[in-house]
């Protein structure tokens, strides 16, 4: 099979504008509330880069409800709202690893997925999950395709009353693509935007797109609100520095391969999470590079159900599909809306529920994305999308 790199070769762990993206709460209701492309992750080496100064950062950019931690080399930026919702990211990598919100019962929920597990060095931890930018650019100018591999803070404005923006900005080394992150947490929302900016004398074209690791008690307890009616396409699971897959995935050979917890005997139970983990442990954790792959189409079809259970495992990646669907979790007894905005495709991943409940395998992956149509940005022009997480339990 052909396959060609569209990203860089180093990916390592480690954003304000006027005009504004439409508002997602508007999109909500009235609150009182394989395709012919495949993108594959592989691992590199880490980029060298001058360790981030915790003082230097407080001291320029505290005041909003953000505040900084040192870790190795490393910095997790935590932004607090005073309704007791909160979001933290990490610099450089800017992976967005927490998202805590306020619940009506007063107490607060994670909402997002993520896994740390230690390095084969046994010094550095590999941080899986969260909300990761997967992304790549190619411009017909004979240049090298371009990823963002590191995030440097720009700015931070707001005030935890009400509203609070991280603004991350990550350059291509000839200065001609610019690409803002601008995370926002507000009382019952977290956003997350980007903004390219295209100063190329030729046509930028966007694969990849915006990943977001849900936590779930159990997949078999999930189920996608208002799809119904939908066109996908069935896909193997991207996989990327930060995004978490069963290392079995699809393999129809292990123990209790698409059945449910409930209808499972002790026995086969036992075996399935004991031949899962025995897995995991032969499992290269980290992956480098991003890979374009063009491939025959997989299954094509349209959603049927308006209230679809993910119990079983799945991955795809939808064409038309409305821009706001609610996930609704029986076994936490909570939901969430998840939106996008510039993003054509929706993608969504279901582990399955072969696995132990409340386990790294306790999430459901919702991104964002241009895998199957790169999106286009002409010369000179500027591009905007976002993802959105919507709380609507306060």
């Amino acid at each position: 099979m052909a396959r060609t790199s569209i990203f860089s070769p180093k990916f390592m762990l480690t954003s304000t504008s006027t005009k504004s993206l439409i508002s997602f709460s508007s999109l909500l209701p009235s609150r009182p509330l394989q395709c012919k492309r495949d993108l594959t992750i592989a691992k590199v080496a880490s980029m060298p880069y001058q360790p981030l100064n915790q003082e230097y950062l407080e001291e320029e950019f505290s005041g909003h409800g953000v505040t900084f931690e040192s870790i190795g080399e490393s910095c997790v930026a935590k932004m607090e709202i005073e309704n007791g919702s909160t979001a933290s990211l990490v610099l450089p990598s800017g992976l967005i690893t927490s998202y805590k919100a306020q619940m009506w019962h007063e107490g607060t929920l994670e909402l997002l997925h993520t896994s740390v597990t230690e390095a084969e060095d046994e010094e550095d931890a590999i941080i899986q999950g969260g909300i990761s930018l997967p992304l790549s650019f190619v411009s017909d100018d004979g240049q090298a395709p371009w990823s963002p591999t590191s995030w440097s803070l720009h700015n931070v404005t707001g005030s935890p009353s009400d509203t609070i923006k991280i603004e991350m900005i990550s350059n291509d080394s000839e200065g001609k693509i610019r690409l803002k992150n601008i995370v926002t947490l507000e009382q019952d929302m977290l956003s997350s935007e980007l903004v390219v900016s295209n100063s190329k004398s030729s046509p930028l074209r966007l694969y990849g797109g915006v990943m977001g690791h849900l936590t779930v008690s159990s997949p078999d307890a999930i189920y996608a609100l208002g799809l119904e009616g939908s066109n996908f396409y069935d896909k193997r699971p991207i996989a990327t520095e930060f995004v978490i897959t069963p290392p079995r995935y699809g393999d129809e050979s292990q123990p209790g391969y698409g059945q449910v917890y409930g209808k499972m005997t002790l026995q086969a139970l036992a075996s399935t999470i004991g031949a899962l983990n025995q897995s995991d442990e032969g499992v290269a954790e980290s992956r480098r590079g991003f890979y374009y792959e063009s491939e025959e189409d997989g299954e094509e079809g349209e959603e049927d159900d308006s209230y679809k259970q993910l119990t079983d495992e799945m991955c795809r990646i939808y064409t038309c599909a409305p821009r706001v669907f609610t996930i609704l979790d029986r076994g936490k007894r909570n939901s969430m809306t998840v939106g996008r905005a510039g993003f054509e495709e929706l993608y969504l991943m279901s582990p399955g529920s072969v696995h132990e409940f409340y386990s790294r395998y306790a999430y459901i992956l919702v991104g964002q994305t241009a895998m199957l149509k790169p999106i286009i940005i002409a010369a000179g022009d500027e591009w905007r999308g976002g993802y959105y997480i919507h709380n609507p339990n306060l």
